[in-house]
């Protein structure tokens, strides 16, 4: 079985209709699943943006109140810190791994 390979571009010469993820996002629509038909790159390519066909896109789904729920825990696990456990009103530092008051303490913060 072979590889299918798609069509590769530079950087702002894809044919027009094609959208990257956002592109699709911005209207209303998703993937769905379907694979990339092309893809761009560009910065010698270190960098690559997958473009897909609009018309195979659905609509985005909508966002059901367990789905909210399901993100403002997400979003709030990333604001908790995990010496303190207080919850902050950033997002946590990854690098740091702890609060910024918690990372001046423990000489985490540089």
């Amino acid at each position: 079985m072979s590889a299918v390979t798609i069509p590769v571009y530079r950087y702002r010469w894809a044919p027009t209709g094609l959208m990257t993820r956002r592109q699709l996002r911005a209207v209303g629509l998703r993937p769905a699943g379907h694979d990339p038909v092309a893809e761009i790159r560009w910065r010698r390519g270190n960098r690559v943006a997958y473009l897909y066909d609009p018309a195979q896109a659905l609509p985005v789904r909508p966002m059901t109140p367990g789905r909210a729920r399901a993100v403002a825990a997400m979003l709030r696990a990333r604001r908790t810190c995990p010496e303190c456990r207080r919850e902050q009103t950033y997002c946590i530092p990854r690098s740091m791994g702890a609060c910024l008051p918690c990372a001046d303490t423990l000489g985490l913060a540089s």
